[in-house]
């Protein structure tokens, strides 16, 4: 089971996540740094000047897919 960030707001995919089995936590400074891979929206939060996210994990953009399709992307780049 793989422990993936996901950025607040992405329910669905959070949803579909844990129901493939992942353990899915809230994208935040701690759970970035221990998770294995992160979701993220694709829309641009930093209007507050926060450094954008920089990590050795993959990230991936949700925007423009269906969760299940952001599951299948995760499942990949767990492989």
């Amino acid at each position: 089971m793989a422990l993936i960030a996901v950025e607040e707001g992405l329910g669905n995919i959070q949803r579909a996540l844990k129901k493939a089995g992942h353990q899915v936590v809230e994208l935040d400074p701690a759970n970035q740094r221990r998770a294995h891979i992160i979701v993220v929206s694709g829309v641009d939060h930093n209007m507050l000047q926060q450094e954008d996210i920089r990590s050795t994990v993959p990230v991936i953009n949700a925007s423009g897919y269906t969760p299940e399709e952001v599951v299948e992307a995760v499942h990949q780049h767990l492989v």
